[in-house]
């Protein structure tokens, strides 16, 4: 198993909600409360921000350094090398893949995820990927787990542009039978808790507005909670459509 190493990329040029991550959350940039959240996880050894050579990333890296974490700097549309490359740097056998725009995403739920890849033997295993109708998870809970092997593979054979954008879907088209989908108990996945338009935006400010206290000790049960007390608040982003991988 080695380093397990959790890898969260980051940009300011995001197309839907510019500069999200550096949105204001109670107080703190989105990127703060990811990081802090993903802080959380027992079996995470370190946590690198991938953002890219952009100056106007400059304030994710200063973000990373405030928070204490580990950052890169690589190619904005090649995110497969960006990820690659920081396994090299910081020496990660073990890659937990979680995205910036997640601010409430769950730590217990990653480490249940990272144990069940630590004790099987499957190429990737992941509560999102691209088969919908396995998800069981709200969008915004996404975590996947791979190793630095597999992701060398990729990164030296993947030639579709969105393979190399979005970093695992050269894994999931080659290891199809050998991807594990990781199911919660409850089907969750009508919920969308991830952060991509002004409406997710504008949820995810009422969820935190009731659930944050400076304490990130609110968790994906707390949130469904909150939800059924006030069925309004799944009608905020009710009309998303999740952007397609092209």
């Amino acid at each position: 198993m080695g380093k397990i190493g959790c890898i969260i990329q980051a940009r300011m040029g995001s197309t839907r909600l510019p500069g999200k991550v550096m949105n204001d959350l109670e107080g703190e940039p989105v990127l703060y409360h990811v990081i802090e959240r993903v802080k959380k996880p027992e079996l995470i050894d370190e946590i690198v921000i991938a953002t890219t050579t952009h100056e106007r990333d400059d304030v994710i890296v200063e973000e990373a350094k405030r928070d204490d974490v580990k950052y890169f700097r690589g190619c904005e549309e090649d995110v497969l090398s960006r990820y690659y490359e920081s396994t090299k740097e910081f020496e990660i056998d073990t890659i937990v893949r979680i995205t910036s725009d997640c601010p409430l995403m769950d730590p217990n739920i990653t480490d249940e995820i990272i144990n069940f890849y630590n004790n099987n033997s499957y190429t990737l295993v992941t509560n999102a990927g691209p088969d919908v109708e396995k998800r069981t998870y709200p969008r915004g809970m996404d975590t996947e787990v791979f190793s630095v092997n597999i992701l060398e593979e990729a990164f030296e054979n993947a030639e579709k542009n969105y393979q190399r954008e979005h970093v695992t879907p050269y894994i999931y088209e080659k290891y199809e039978n050998d991807i594990y989908y990781y199911k919660n108990e409850t089907d969750l996945s009508e919920y969308r808790l991830t952060l991509d338009t002004p409406d997710d935006y504008t949820l995810m400010k009422k969820i935190y507005k009731e659930l944050y206290n400076g304490e990130h000790d609110f968790y994906l049960k707390d949130i469904i909670e909150l939800f059924k007390e006030n069925p309004d608040l799944k009608k905020v982003n009710k009309d998303i459509e999740q952007k397609e991988i092209k």
